[in-house]
């Protein structure tokens, strides 16, 4: 890969694009230092200048480091805003940044389309959880009830599920489905908070987030104990224990929109760690403390990994035929429903 790029692209550090971009530094000059900036501002500078030659957009999840989510993406949010968002772009080509099940999605979502990942290992342990036979299986122990599968499965779970959600709308999403009894895939964590405030028997797959998962109420109420003015934000993903313990639970873009919206002196995300990095700059009122639980997945995305995919177009994501019509009617549902609900 580097030596393939090293015969097509000037990438060595330079104080000179480094300086010519200082406008995208600007961004993230809170969290990364100029010097660090002149290594990437060459990979900016290439795959800013490729995106227009391969008519390509790129869709950036929350939790992409700064120098991707500032320094080279057209869009950024959650997986629901990235959803949206695929349905929209004009692009020939979307790059996703971000794990496999979201190029997956945006490819359902637009079977025309070239959908590049830049990793192919780049996936999700919630998505590597259950399968369509999972989904069967659940069916069968509870006759009739709805099928709600979280975005972060794979396509042939989305084709087996009824309808989709994220953790900006399960609530919602949940309490619109007929019946008493609604099942959910695969996160538990996310089901049992939703179960919390939903009138609805909520019955789930035991799958969960290796990130999330990895917070403890415990750890809250020591760092509360410590710091009684910081605010604690926690997502859904996170245990009903650690929810119980925040002043706020929300998806990352419900997170990101409260910390603009209230500007808390301190706060903690409890989410994946580059979600603070990349917010800091747009806050600087907002001191942030950063317990950090890092997705191995999401940080298998770099800049040299993007460049190398739009140079080569390589990394393409295709979904069987069938199997993508079965899954855009379950997450076309979720978006058609989120846009009724004003979710």
């Amino acid at each position: 890969m580097r030596a393939t790029l090293a015969d097509h692209y000037d990438l060595a550090p330079s104080l000179d694009l480094a300086e010519a971009q200082r406008h995208i530094h600007a961004r993230m000059d809170r969290v990364l230092p100029f010097a660090d900036w002149a290594i990437h501002a060459p990979y900016v500078a290439a795959i800013n200048r490729l995106k227009k030659e391969r008519n390509a957009v790129i869709l950036a999840h929350n939790y992409m480091t700064p120098d991707i989510y500032h320094g080279i993406a057209d869009h950024v949010g959650d997986s629901l805003q990235l959803a949206i968002k695929a349905t929209e772009v004009e692009a020939e080509v979307i790059v996703q940044c971000g794990v496999h099940f979201m190029a997956e999605t945006s490819k359902i979502l637009n079977p025309a389309k070239t959908v590049l990942m830049p990793d192919m290992a780049a996936g999700c342990s919630l998505a590597e959880s259950i399968t369509a036979e999972g989904v069967e299986e659940m069916r069968r122990r509870y006759p009739g009830a709805p099928v709600v599968s979280y975005v972060n499965t794979t396509a042939e779970v989305k084709a087996a599920s009824d309808i989709c959600c994220t953790s900006a709308n399960a609530l919602q999403i949940v309490e619109a489905m007929e019946g008493d009894t609604v099942i959910m895939t695969p996160d538990r964590y996310l089901a049992q908070n939703v179960a919390n405030q939903s009138s609805k028997k909520v019955v789930f797959w035991p799958g969960s987030c290796i990130v999330h998962e990895l917070y403890t109420a415990e750890d809250l109420r020591a760092y509360r104990a410590h710091d009684p003015e910081v605010k604690i934000l926690a997502h859904p993903e996170c245990t009903p224990e650690v929810v119980a313990e925040a002043d706020f639970t929300g998806s990352t873009a419900g997170i990101i929109k409260w910390v603009h919206d209230h500007k808390p002196a301190k706060a903690m995300l409890v989410t994946e760690c580059s979600m603070a990095t990349n917010i800091s700059d747009e806050l600087p009122e907002v001191d942030f403390a950063r317990p950090c639980n890092m997705c191995p997945y999401m940080k298998k995305i770099t800049l040299e990994k993007v460049l190398y995919a739009l140079h080569t177009m390589t990394g393409q994501v295709e979904v069987e035929a069938g199997v993508a019509a079965r899954a855009r009617v379950a997450v076309e549902k979720m978006i058609a429903l989120s846009r009724q609900l004003g979710v």
